[in-house]
């Protein structure tokens, strides 16, 4: 079930993400005017909803379009971003079993690292 870009995300702009293999995905969004906060940078809002949006789409896409919810989340906020750079990242799935999903994901700007995240999905 890739929901990239429908339903809530369809109204926070384009997202791309592509399967690389069975655990490794990428991802690119371009930075518009909507994703700015008050300072002019890239919104931690934002930020953290395309960390969970894609590790939540990989979730699912292994386990062949099966619902899997967030039951953890965690972020860090490293350096900002800007306006129309393009955001580029790396989804890995860490660790499955019968019940959970493992995820970590790394968002890099042209400048270097911007987040990094981790969290785990269950399985329905």
């Amino acid at each position: 079930m890739d929901e990239t870009n429908t339903g809530f995300m369809n109204h926070n702009g384009g997202l791309s993400l592509k399967k690389i293999d069975s655990n490794n995905y990428e991802f690119s969004v371009d930075i518009k005017e909507i994703h700015l906060n008050s300072g002019k940078t890239v919104h931690g809002g934002f930020l953290s909803t395309i960390a969970d949006t894609t590790m939540g789409t990989a979730a699912h896409m292994l386990v062949e379009e099966k619902r899997c919810v967030t039951i953890s989340l965690e972020i860090k906020f490293i350096s900002a971003a800007l306006l129309n750079q393009t955001l580029k990242g790396k989804v890995k799935i860490q660790r499955r079993t019968t019940s959970l999903i493992f995820i970590t994901c790394e968002v890099f700007s042209s400048t270097g690292i911007v987040i990094t995240a981790s969290g785990v999905w269950k399985i329905l």
